[in-house]
């Protein structure tokens, strides 16, 4: 298999799972991972919370939707990633869905 048909396949960006909890910006999300680490001294599992900003295009995501992000290239002072797909919808978005679609 040759180096540029690996590359096509197989991304070497990273990417991270989260969920978001900001959608108040123009094609911009902010997304929350949460990153479980064993404490160096005392192996305890930890929880940290880290946010993200994220380039959405088509304003698709909603607040309390799963969402894969990639990482790309600088595109403001804060956004180095891309949406890459929603995983999972809220339950909120999906009421406020229904919503729409009655009226």
């Amino acid at each position: 298999m040759s180096e540029a048909t690996q590359t096509s396949t197989q991304s070497r960006r990273n990417e991270k799972v989260g969920q978001v909890v900001s959608t108040k910006m123009q094609k911009t999300i902010v997304v929350e991972v949460e990153m479980r680490k064993a404490h160096p001294k005392y192996k305890r599992v930890m929880k940290t919370n880290k946010k993200f900003y994220a380039h959405d295009e088509q304003n698709t995501a909603r607040v309390g939707d799963m969402v894969r992000i990639r990482e790309t290239r600088p595109l403001s002072k804060l956004k180095r990633w891309n949406l890459e797909e929603i995983v999972r919808r809220s339950a909120l978005a999906q009421v406020e869905e229904a919503a729409a679609a009655q009226n």
